[in-house]
């Protein structure tokens, strides 16, 4: 079956590699990529969908593909506006959810973060966490949820504090061992690697893969 996919966050360091990897694959013949700006890529197997995510609902019947893939995302320091942060977080990747799957799509792939948890007094986590369980209400053939610890790799906005801790991580990865290899740092690349291998295989069911699983499907 011919594959073609819808991306949004595209512009994010994990959404900028998987829509490398996305065009270069064969088993994709389209890449639509949903965002506020346009791109300033070149691709024959590119389509860009330039949107307010506020009014996404009236491109809906623009919106088609097999397979979503959302990196939607921010941070406190981004959008310290709270209802604003809840929109990116929660209400957009919803949207896109519904809309795609009522258009035909049949797997979303979803990168959330390690320690969503609907129940976390953590706004951030929280908010994750409430994406995660609602988006099981929407009945995709199969849904995919991705929790990658630090990220590691060519970041599109510099975060000192994360360059800081990725230093640092250089020592530590190799003592987490066990249960603990979940919390060592994962390369941007190999997230998208291990999202973009996941969407080639037919799966029922929805799945979570937390950061050491992310890193062994990127490495099968």
């Amino acid at each position: 079956m011919e594959k073609k996919a819808i991306l949004a966050g595209a512009s994010g360091s994990i959404g900028t590699s998987l829509l490398q990897q996305l065009l270069t694959d064969a088993d994709y013949s389209e890449v639509l990529v949903i965002a506020r700006q346009k791109l300033a890529v070149d691709h024959p197997k590119l389509k860009q969908l330039i949107v307010n995510f506020d009014q996404l609902k009236d491109h809906a019947a623009e919106i088609t593909g097999t397979t979503v893939f959302c990196c939607l995302g921010t941070t406190k320091s981004q959008t310290p506006d709270e209802v604003q942060y809840r929109k990116i977080d929660y209400q957009y990747p919803l949207d896109m959810a519904w809309i795609a799957h009522k258009n035909g799509a049949e797997s979303y792939h979803l990168v959330s973060a390690m320690g969503a948890n609907i129940d976390s007094s953590i706004f951030y986590n929280k908010t994750k966490g409430e994406t995660e369980q609602d988006l099981k209400t929407v009945p995709f053939r199969s849904i995919h949820v991705y929790r990658p610890s630090l990220l590691k790799g060519q970041r599109t906005k510099k975060r000192f504090l994360e360059g800081l801790m990725n230093i640092i991580m250089l020592v530590i990865n190799p003592l987490l061992i066990g249960g603990l290899k979940k919390y060592r740092s994962i390369k941007v690349e190999d997230v998208a690697k291990a999202m973009l291998r996941q969407s080639l295989v037919d799966k029922k069911g929805y799945f979570i893969y937390e950061s050491d699983r992310i890193q062994e499907l990127s490495n099968n």
